[in-house]
């Protein structure tokens, strides 16, 4: 009876042996793919500034033609309401001119 369960006892320290050698493999099977995912994720954040440079540089270019456009529009309105402005002063003066030089009209 001492010869089995001797056996067994042996068999049972190595299966422990081997439970322990696969823990120990999946933990750091576990901490290989963690640290493979990290750097993944750190790669991804890098690459994905990388892929907004050409987008934040396009919309930069177009609101500058956007601006430049507003500053085009806004200056020719600018300078049609001064040219509007001086021809009523003008047109002002005369009239009051007018008016001094003949009342009666």
């Amino acid at each position: 009876m001492d010869e089995p369960l001797r056996r067994l006892l042996e068999a049972e320290t190595r299966a422990q042996a081997v439970v322990d050698a696969a823990r120990h493999e999946r933990e750091a099977i576990v901490e290989a793919a963690l640290a493979a995912a990290h750097d993944a994720e750190a790669r991804f954040e890098t690459g994905r500034a990388a892929l907004r440079v050409p987008f934040i540089d396009d919309a930069r270019a177009r609101a500058e033609q956007a601006i430049g456009e507003l500053a085009r529009k806004y200056g020719e309105r600018q300078r049609m309401l001064r040219e509007l402005a001086a021809r009523h002063e003008r047109e002002a003066a005369d009239a009051a001119l007018a008016l001094l030089l003949d009342p009666a009209a």
